[in-house]
């Protein structure tokens, strides 16, 4: 869940929904409430980690931890080095998993079908809704904070993403190089309003309508494999004057004017443009290797997952 965040359009529910652990998650998520909080004040800690699953927490954090310290230096690299392929890589394997998404579903009837064509034209219309020009108002920090810890509980929905749509990317990210508790107070606030209300909600939204909401989640995660595509060309974060905007490697941002491939070829290391958006959809150029070479790569994702599946299979079997 940790590395799945450095992937643009894969967010950590995502990963939690096609392993199976999603409600598990909200669940526990969802029991830290008053209640709970009573509890670790009288140090009931047994009665504490019951509540809250915790044993569950620390390991989903732990792998998380793990994650972007083991494997997002990794797939930075990739993507910078070897876009396209890695593109098409996680494109199979998340197109694998959405097929294998009934599963989760119990009922198929129109409802679930309606729901599944909202979810993806939900996820759709995010890619080209236009970019905010932002604000540093404390109301409008609170709902970035929800949006950002979004990623974190709506499968196929970016966290960064969505704060690149709303024009804040670049505030949040100098707040905490900064330490501008002035921006970093409304923002937290909101991620912790976010995530207790948004687990409530969905919590809810399974008990009283399941097939409904794994249908509108499904419909997500399909939606964003427009942002996965492979073939696709990238719009860059600028300012009115036409100046795009770097991301140094201390994580601050510069403006530095000049054409894009020429802005490019000036990049440092460690330095990067910033990606608010795609266009140019189009299919991949057989004539060319490099194309054979990313379709071999989607192969090799989806065969991976379905590997997977059938192993959970067997092994739920022999159990």
């Amino acid at each position: 869940m940790g590395a799945a965040n450095v992937i643009p359009g894969v967010s950590g529910g995502t990963v939690a929904f096609l392993t199976g652990i999603y409600e598990r998650l909200i669940n526990s998520i969802k029991s830290f409430d008053i209640n709970a909080v009573k509890l670790l004040l009288k140090f009931k800690i047994r009665e504490f980690s019951e509540k809250i699953d915790l044993r569950f927490i620390i390991m989903i954090v732990l792998g998380a931890l793990i994650g972007v310290l083991s494997l997002a230096r990794l797939l930075e690299f990739l993507f910078k080095e070897f876009q396209v392929p890695t593109w098409a890589f996680f494109f199979g394997l998340i197109l694998a998993s959405v097929l294998g998404v009934s599963k989760f579903i119990e009922r198929w009837n129109i409802i679930t079908f309606v729901s599944m064509i909202l979810g993806a034209a939900g996820a759709v219309l995010l890619l080209f809704v236009p970019q905010s020009e932002g604000g540093d108002s404390f109301v409008y920090l609170v709902i970035c904070g929800v949006a950002a810890i979004s990623s974190m509980i709506i499968p196929g929905v970016s966290g960064s993403f969505v704060l690149l749509v709303m024009g804040n990317y670049q505030l949040i990210l100098e707040a905490v190089v900064d330490v501008d508790f002035k921006v970093l107070l409304p923002f937290s606030l909101g991620c912790i309003l976010g995530i207790i209300s948004l687990s409530h909600l969905i919590s809810w939204v399974f008990q009283k309508y399941r097939n409904a909401a794994v249908g509108v989640i499904t419909g997500f995660i399909i939606g964003s494999l427009l942002l996965i595509w492979p073939w696709k060309e990238q719009n860059y974060s600028h300012n009115s004057d036409g100046a795009y905007a770097v991301k140094l490697n201390e994580g601050t941002l510069e403006y530095r004017s000049g054409g894009i491939e020429e802005v490019k070829q000036g990049l440092g290391l460690d330095e990067e443009l910033i990606v608010v958006g795609y266009k140019d959809w189009s299919l991949p150029d057989l004539s060319e290797s490099s194309s054979w070479y990313a379709i071999v790569f989607a192969f090799l994702g989806f065969f991976i997952v379905l590997c997977i599946d059938r192993f959970g299979r067997v092994k739920s079997s022999n159990d």
